[in-house]
């Protein structure tokens, strides 16, 4: 499960970075060049990256192969992991939402589930929203004392049921920490957030982002857990690399987070697709028109004071080359690595992701960030 600590809307923002405008974009060779230079060195199975700069049309490209040491290349309509990346799209969500007065985000767990309250720990019964977003709830990264990865694997129902369940597990137990006192990265909150989310619009967390943020988005390509089929070689692989051997993971049950954890790391997409959701971001950082007004962007952008980490689900660092506050975040699922980096003041964004985690991998997302942000050289 990645950390930020180990490292784009309206239909005509999509048009405006399609998926599959690269074939006449004159500078698609290029990145595919620096891309495969990085692949090579790293010995990855494929490697992915898009860049959003100004008003300049979108620039992705894919190099590679789906499955390591077979021929199968992958493509710009192929899908990588976000990892906890995923976190931006529930912040995002819960923004949408908040929006709608749906949420607050000074709204209190024992307002929202108040026939839980004998039984929550005192403790938790004013944890708002806005905590949750941040990791300063006290709750644990994943799961309680008591319970172990193969407990969230073996939960029963559709992902919103089990999340219910998840939730009155967590909030029996004293809080870690006093809650707000400090910040502790914790998938847990995310998924106690998207449990706020389902409880007060009866929908669930998985429905609400194919149809507020896919859908609208036209991220045609995004969807749930492990990519592609057991039996056909029709997605790329995930893989674990441990200095030596490249392990294929096959989809199957085992084969990614468990879903109850879906709000905190199970999305997957093309990187194009991935690009229109930061282009949101990006967009409504500058005071464009997205899904969002530009004051609900700003409240996801600005860490929590003391932190460096947004509701939004960014982490938030000022950087030289951004000229100001980056927002940015990593993500894996341990078989797969993700990176973004968002410069609103440059109006840039670079994005890049491969289908394998594991000993360095993070360092070859790190190098490509590193050799655009030299080759676009920003002021």
């Amino acid at each position: 499960m990645g950390s930020w600590t180990s490292r784009i809307v309206l239909l005509s923002i999509a048009c405006l970075f399609p998926v599959a405008a690269e074939p006449k974009d004159p500078d698609r060779a290029a990145l595919e060049k620096l891309l495969e230079q990085v692949r090579q060195k790293y010995d990855l199975p494929a490697l992915a990256a898009a860049v959003i700069s100004g008003d300049k049309p979108l620039r992705s490209a894919a190099v590679g192969v789906r499955e390591y040491g077979k021929p199968d290349p992958v493509t710009l309509q192929d899908q990588f992991h976000l990892g906890s990346c995923t976190k931006a799209l529930t912040g995002t969500l819960a923004g949408l939402l908040v929006e709608r007065r749906k949420l607050r985000w000074d709204l209190t767990l024992e307002e929202v589930f108040p026939a839980w309250k004998e039984k929550m720990d005192p403790g938790y019964r004013k944890v708002t929203l806005d905590q949750l977003l941040t990791h300063r709830a006290g709750l644990p990264h994943d799961f309680p004392k008591g319970k172990e990865w193969k407990d969230l694997y073996q939960l029963k129902g559709e992902p919103r049921a089990q999340r219910v369940t998840y939730a009155q597990w967590l909030l029996a137990e004293p809080p870690e920490f006093p809650p707000g006192s400090k910040m502790s990265y914790s998938n847990a909150g995310y998924c106690i957030a998207a449990a706020m989310a389902e409880a007060v619009t009866d929908r669930s967390w998985e429905s609400m982002v194919q149809e507020e943020l896919f859908t609208p988005l036209g991220m045609e390509t995004a969807g749930f857990g492990a990519m592609g089929a057991k039996d056909t070689l029709d997605q790329p692989r995930q893989h674990k690399f441990d200095g030596k051997r490249h392990e294929v993971i096959l989809p199957g049950p085992f084969g990614d987070n468990p879903p109850v954890l879906g709000p905190a790391a199970t999305v997957h997409c093309a990187v194009g697709d991935w690009a229109k959701f930061i282009a949101l971001q990006l967009t409504g950082a500058a005071g464009g028109k997205t899904l969002l007004s530009p004051e609900t962007l700003r409240a996801l952008h600005t860490p929590a004071k003391g932190t460096g980490y947004a509701r939004g689900g960014w982490m938030v660092a000022v950087r030289d080359w951004a000229g100001g506050p980056a927002l940015n975040h990593a993500g894996s699922n341990t078989m797969n690595y993700a990176l973004c980096w968002i410069a609103p003041q440059r109006k840039l964004a670079i994005l890049v992701m491969t289908n394998e985690a594991g000993e360095k991998r993070d360092l070859a997302c790190d190098e490509v960030v590193t050799l655009l942000l030299r080759e676009l050289n920003p002021r």
